[in-house]
């Protein structure tokens, strides 16, 4: 449930970031097609992509925490 929780957190992130890029790639590569065509094929193609990213970026970001909350309960 925590990882859920965490990647729901990463997925606007993750897919504003690709989004960013994707958007990018498709104005340059593509100039001719339009942008009502192009666009909405970015947003749908980085929203599916950005899924199972948040999914593999989460347990990296839990297992960061928890390696320094266990190293400072692990002192005393």
């Amino acid at each position: 449930m925590t990882r859920l929780m965490v990647a729901a957190l990463v997925y606007p992130m993750a897919q504003a970031v690709l989004f960013g890029a994707g958007l990018i790639v498709a104005l340059i590569l593509a100039p001719g097609l339009s942008a009502q065509i192009s666009i909405p094929l970015v947003v749908v193609i980085t929203a599916l992509i950005s899924m199972p990213l948040s999914w593999f970026i989460a347990p990296r970001m839990m297992a960061r925490y928890q390696k320094r909350s266990a190293a400072r309960f692990n002192r005393a």
